[in-house]
């Protein structure tokens, strides 16, 4: 949104240089990607930023498929009959999950539709309740209502919602209390995408399942920049998506998860692709399941959507792996929370993540009256963050990518630009866009 010709210039500042940012791998890592020229962007955790080695994929399968065109999928290393397979097995040290656990497929929402087609139950006797938060991304309660209603529930009684106490965050003892003796099912977020709040999925995974509750987790705020450990939590599914801080770009494709102990139930929504594989080309009219979750594979493999993903991967190896992320990522959103507890206090901003290391995800969330606009005059004046109704501004940092020095430079922008109500400039109209 253009600022108004009565916009104030920021008033220019030479930064301190941060020895940080000269650390390795990841000064080198940052050069890998294509970041925004004049602009601090903060913004990766809605879409990441294209890296070279994604881009270098991507033209490796347009390549491929423009010399090979159908012997694409079986010739040479880059192959394509077993790309999601592959991208699997190097995402499996993220997730602590077991390859086989793992599919590549589809996009978040169909995934926790095929998730719920294959594990929830509408004839059990007594538990038919699905538990979500009413501070999820609304896709998800999409998905469970409309899941329920074509299952012949009724979602007014079937589906509960956790309340936050304050619109942020969820409480253990909140989630704890809404796990009674008719639910079969918990869906939670890992991270909350609002506030940035980090829930213990350790923990919640235990105590639900030792009151018989199947455990599924939406990791799209979590997958690459916080570790998980799924196999050894027991959780039941999880489902996420690529496009975030694993930087496989727009609408990229997602990924399922299904615990071992579920392998073996058909899929509840069957496709060719869920065949096993010695068997998929034999078109016979019975579905034969592939192994693990390979089995809730549906349609053909998106060759172009998945290359990104596989070239995005090697950096996320070449960094240390997901424990080096998480260490990075700590101390962005430590150096960040420092600099707005510095500079941002006294002009009406309050943090709404959690402070503590363990119960926060990658962004830090400030809650403002005008976030608004704070926002796109940030966008004026060369920072890129986000925006989330009804008063919060998102900044986040990515480890792979962000500087240290950035990330004081735009608390400096943002404290200038509410000193002097510069965001008052700004149109109040929201566009629709995401």
């Amino acid at each position: 949104m253009a600022a108004s010709a009565q916009t104030p210039n920021l008033p220019d500042e030479p930064g301190a240089p941060d020895e940080r940012d000269e650390h390795q791998p990841f000064a080198r890592l940052r050069d890998e990607f294509h970041v925004p020229a004049g602009r601090i962007y903060l913004d990766g955790n809605s879409l990441g930023l294209l890296s070279r080695r994604s881009e270098a994929a991507l033209q490796r399968a347009v390549d491929t498929w423009k010399r090979e065109a159908i012997d694409g999928w079986t010739s040479g290393p880059d192959r394509w009959i077993d790309l999601a397979e592959r991208v699997a097995a190097r995402l499996s040290p993220l997730l602590g999950a077991a390859p086989a656990t793992l599919a590549i497929r589809g996009q978040t929402t169909e995934n926790l539709h095929q998730l719920l087609a294959t594990l929830y139950d509408p004839a059990h006797p007594t538990r038919r309740v699905i538990v979500a938060d009413a501070l999820n991304f609304a896709s998800d309660t999409y998905a469970l209502q409309s899941h329920l209603r074509l299952r012949g529930q009724d979602p007014s009684t079937t589906l509960r919602l956790i309340p936050s106490r304050d619109g942020r965050c969820l409480w253990l003892e909140d989630i704890l209390t809404h796990l009674t003796d008719d639910v079969q099912i918990l869906v939670l977020p890992s991270v909350i995408f609002t506030s940035g709040q980090l829930l213990d999925v350790a923990t919640i995974t235990r105590k639900a399942r030792e009151r018989g509750i199947v455990v599924g987790w939406d990791l799209a705020h979590s997958v690459g920049v916080v570790p998980h450990a799924l196999d050894r939590d027991g959780v039941d599914f999880a489902f996420w998506c690529h496009y975030k801080w694993l930087n496989a770009g727009p609408g990229a494709v997602g990924g399922l998860y299904v615990n071992e102990r579920h392998f073996g139930r058909p899929p509840g929504l069957a496709g060719w692709w869920g065949v096993r594989p010695e068997r998929r080309f034999e078109m016979r009219p019975e579905h034969l399941p592939a192994a693990g979750a390979a089995a809730l594979h549906v349609g053909t493999p998106p060759i172009l959507a998945l290359a990104p993903l596989e070239g995005a991967l090697e950096l996320v190896e070449e960094a240390g792996g997901i424990g080096a992320l998480r260490e990075r990522s700590l101390a962005l959103t430590d150096a960040l929370l420092a600099a707005v507890e510095e500079e941002l206090a006294p002009l009406g901003f309050r943090v709404a993540t959690p402070r503590a290391p363990a119960a926060r995800g990658g962004h830090v969330a400030l809650a403002h009256p005008d976030a608004w606009r704070l926002c796109q005059a940030l966008k004026v004046h060369g920072v890129v963050p986000d925006f989330r109704a009804p008063d919060l501004l998102r900044l986040a940092p990515s480890p792979l990518y962000t500087r240290f020095a950035e990330v004081r430079e735009a608390v400096r922008r943002l404290r200038w630009i509410a000193e002097t109500g510069a965001q008052r400039a700004m149109a109040d109209e929201r566009p629709l866009v995401p």
